[in-house]
């Protein structure tokens, strides 16, 4: 038993030992040692310049006409961003059943906030409201808990603002609640995850078809609002919204894009995006909005936007939410409250707490809504007795998927992708279709031309029998590198191949590997660890949006710039392929891709003119099968691009290398 447990161990060393071989940088280079980070923190890089440039702008804003420009600028661009939004259709809406608790009463809701996508909700309605009186109302927005708004913590804040007189109307986020979208009966439970994973799974998908999860989102907050105005009880002018953590995610767009909510105070979630990337990174998919920061905006303009409109921050100082950046939204905020002459409507309170909600932030919240919705009382945060799980449940099999004609993100996405996909079917049609298709992915995937390849470092070399590998590292399209193994045959040829594979250069560059078949046919093999492979990645991001060891949190980092990592690493594919062109200009480049990378080298070639061949194995097809398959693997939407189905799929862009040779197979 002993001799085996060595053999195993010197198995093990003899392996780890062969792998570090191969490495270029390792520990010999102090200048990258945190070269695993450098994609993230390339991606977050050009988000600082883009934000700095926003800063510098909204500084130089003096005078209120300015600031009222600044908030048509802000208005429109979210309408573009987070829309277009769907047409409004009938809610439908059905009160299932109502609970009286003697001070108040709770009526259980469903609504279509798009045909066939219900809503489940519960309005709050305190006892001895006058049949012909209007009260003021708050909507209540929950964080990222299974339970939706169910949740103990969220239960005892809106029974209190019950028992000050606010009528309250709480509604699960989608992937909450009784809107579980991936609900597995035999578990009870999510199949895909928790609540961020309920949102970001299919918000990737919304992603590819030029969509959001937060289209999805604030769309049900905009239909909650057009409910409540169809309820007599109700005072149009007197409507607020808040909700703490994703709830502060949500309260935050709705009041942004619903000038209907006259007073919002989101909660532990308002910062900066500076201070965001700077600590724990992009969040879940329903956080994120397209192209965002590229289009000038921060999380600052969800406020300003607003102003003169009472809102207050909820914040605590030890809050994953950076207090850094709500201090700093907090400063710039305040000063278009001051040139409306309305400072009083502005302010954020401050706790010394983790991401919770805490005694001095609930009064806060209680009085700044008697303030502002006029209705006055005592702000004291009192003991509620919860209600039970059964008198809490809206459906009766407690999930919305149980109805018939049910609709989810994915369903809804899928058809909107099609009918996208129907369009692009009858533009391809058309002569030339393929040369649009590619202007078109370099836009979508923010595509960067290399203009001038730096030279390449040398840092060593491996002899094996009838080859070499030379080991060089080249900078990349940001300030990083790229490292890569040049296998060289004895009796070589002009043919070279880059060889792309998701685990780095390492995968198949062992004695005896794919790589070495290729280098015995007289091909000289140049296989990178492009950015987040390998030496180069994956990095110390995982997020609340990581599935099956890729973090979706670094995608949205790319989407949020209007960048791609897709257009990025074909950058730096085309780079290798001219310091190879540069070496041998007659050499004859043969591009080899497997499984995620196959989409990077598509693009690449597609973009240039270096590639005689290009070889693709264990390909996904298209960007449309991500789409339509509800289980899709979650590794390939990391080399998708936003918004790729309005305009080509990976199919185009292989058509437009023609009369090039395209191989699905693993030899050249």
């Amino acid at each position: 038993m002993k001799s085996k447990f060595l053999l195993f161990s010197l198995l093990i060393c003899t392996a780890a030992n062969a792998q570090n071989e191969l490495n270029v940088i390792a520990s010999k280079w102090l200048d990258h040692t945190d070269a695993q980070n450098s994609l993230y923190h390339y991606l977050a890089d050009q988000a600082y310049l883009l934000l700095k440039q926003r800063e510098e702008k909204v500084a130089a804003i003096q005078s209120l006409p300015d600031w009222k420009m600044r908030q048509d600028s802000i208005k429109i661009t979210l309408e573009n961003l987070v829309g277009p939004f769907p047409e409004k259709t009938p809610l439908n809406p059905k009160i299932v059943r109502s609970i009286d608790k003697g001070s108040f009463r709770v009526e259980h809701i469903i609504f279509e906030s798009q045909p066939g996508f219900f809503v489940t909700s519960s309005l709050y309605l305190p006892a001895g409201l006058k049949k012909n009186s209007k009260y003021p109302v708050i909507i209540y927005c929950s964080g990222h808990t299974a339970e939706g708004y169910r949740s103990s913590v969220y239960q005892h804040v809106i029974m209190n603002l019950v028992s000050k007189g606010f009528i309250v109307f709480a509604f699960d986020p989608v992937g909450q609640g009784e809107r579980l979208e991936y609900f597995d009966p035999k578990t009870g439970k999510s199949a895909v995850g928790g609540s961020t994973s309920e949102h970001s799974y299919p918000g990737a998908q919304a992603f590819l078809t030029g969509s959001s999860q937060a289209k999805y989102m604030v769309w049900d907050g905009v239909r909650a609002v057009d409910y409540l105005l169809t309820r007599k009880e109700v005072d149009p002018a007197r409507i607020g919204i808040t909700g703490r953590s994703g709830g502060g995610t949500q309260s935050a767009y709705i009041a942004a894009i619903d000038d209907r909510i006259y007073a919002a105070a989101p909660e532990n979630y308002i910062t900066n995006y500076t201070r965001l990337l700077q600590s724990i990174g992009p969040q879940d998919a329903e956080q994120n909005i397209c192209h965002l920061i590229r289009s000038g905006l921060d999380h600052p303009d969800f406020l300003i936007v607003r102003a003169p409109k009472p809102a207050m921050m909820i914040t605590t100082t030890g809050d994953m939410f950076s207090i850094q950046g709500a201090m700093e939204t907090e400063a710039e905020v305040k000063r278009i409250y001051r040139a409306y002459g309305q400072e009083n409507n502005f302010s954020r309170v401050e706790d010394n707490a983790a991401h919770a909600s805490t005694l001095k932030n609930r009064e806060a919240l209680y009085a700044f809504f008697q303030k502002h919705l006029t209705n006055p009382g005592d702000p004291t945060d009192n003991e509620t007795e919860p209600l039970t799980k059964e008198e809490l449940q809206v459906t009766k099999t407690g999930q919305v998927s149980a109805l018939p004609g049910s609709e989810t993100v994915f369903s809804l996405n899928l058809k909107e992708a099609m009918r996208l996909n129907g369009k692009v079917n009858e533009e391809r049609k058309t002569d030339g279709f393929s040369v649009i298709a590619v202007k078109m992915a370099k836009k979508l995937s923010g595509y960067r031309e290399p203009e001038e390849v730096g030279k390449p470092i040398f840092t060593g070399r491996i002899v094996r029998d009838n080859y070499v590998i030379e080991k060089y590292f080249l900078s990349g399209e940001g300030n990083y590198i790229i490292p890569y193994l040049l296998f060289i045959p004895v009796d070589r040829s002009d043919k070279v191949m880059i060889y792309l594979h998701p685990e780095g250069k390492s995968a198949e560059a062992s004695a005896g590997g794919e790589i070495e078949k290729y280098v015995s046919q007289g091909i000289t093999v140049l296989a990178p660890d492009l950015p987040g492979a390998g030496e180069m990645g994956p990095g110390s991001l995982k997020g609340d949006a990581y599935f099956k060891g890729v973090s979706h949190n670094l995608w949205y980092a790319s989407i949020l710039i209007g960048r791609s990592i897709t257009g990025i690493l074909a950058g730096d594919v085309n780079r290798l392929a001219m310091v190879i062109k540069r070496g041998n200009e007659n050499a004859e480049i043969i591009g080899f891709a497997i499984k995620e990378m196959v989409a990077v080298m598509i693009h690449a070639a597609a973009f240039s003119k270096y590639f005689n061949k290009i070889v693709l194995s264990e390909n996904y097809t298209t960007y449309l099968s991500i789409v339509k398959e509800k289980f899709y693997d979650p590794k390939s939407v990391m080399t998708g691009v936003q918004g790729a189905i309005m305009a080509y799929d990976l199919p185009d862009l292989e058509a437009s290398l023609a009369p090039g040779t395209i191989v699905n197979s693993v030899k050249p």
